[in-house]
C-alpha cells in the first residue's frame, strides 16, 4: 500500500493510501493545512487541538453547503428532465396529429382527382 508524507500545521505525517490516490491525499492535506492557516489568522495562536477541530468544522461545513447545492441542482436537473420528456411527448402527439392531417388531406385531394377525371364512355 503507497505512503505519503503530508505537513499539516508544521508537522508532518506519514499516511497510507490506495494505490494511484497518492496526489488527491497530498491534495486533500495541502488544503485542510490552509485551512488551519486560516483559522490561526483569524484567531491567532488558540491550540493547535482548538485550530485543527475548528478547520474541521469549517470543511464539514464547505462540504455540507456543497451537498445541498449538488442536491438542489439535482433536482432541478430532474425537473428539466421531466419537462423535456413532457415536451417530447407533447411534439409527438403533434406529429401524429399533423401525420394523420395530411393523411385525411391526401386522400381528398385524391378524390377530388378521381372525380375530375372523366368516366370513360362505353
Amino acid at each position: 500500500m503507497p505512503q505519503v508524507n503530508v505537513t499539516i500545521a508544521g508537522k508532518a505525517y506519514r499516511m497510507a493510501c490506495g494505490e494511484g490516490e497518492e496526489a488527491h491525499l497530498e491534495e486533500l492535506a495541502r488544503l485542510y493545512d490552509e485551512k488551519i492557516g486560516e483559522m490561526r489568522q483569524a484567531f491567532g495562536e488558540i491550540g493547535d487541538m482548538r485550530l485543527h477541530v475548528m478547520a474541521a468544522l469549517m470543511v464539514a461545513d464547505e462540504v455540507s453547503e456543497l451537498k445541498r447545492r449538488v442536491a438542489r441542482l439535482e433536482n432541478e436537473l430532474a425537473a428539466t428532465q421531466g419537462d423535456a420528456g413532457a415536451a417530447d411527448q407533447r411534439l409527438s402527439e403533434i406529429e401524429d396529429r399533423a401525420a394523420e392531417a395530411l393523411v385525411a388531406a391526401a386522400e381528398r385531394i385524391e378524390g377530388v382527382a378521381r372525380s375530375l377525371i372523366p368516366a370513360p364512355v362505353g
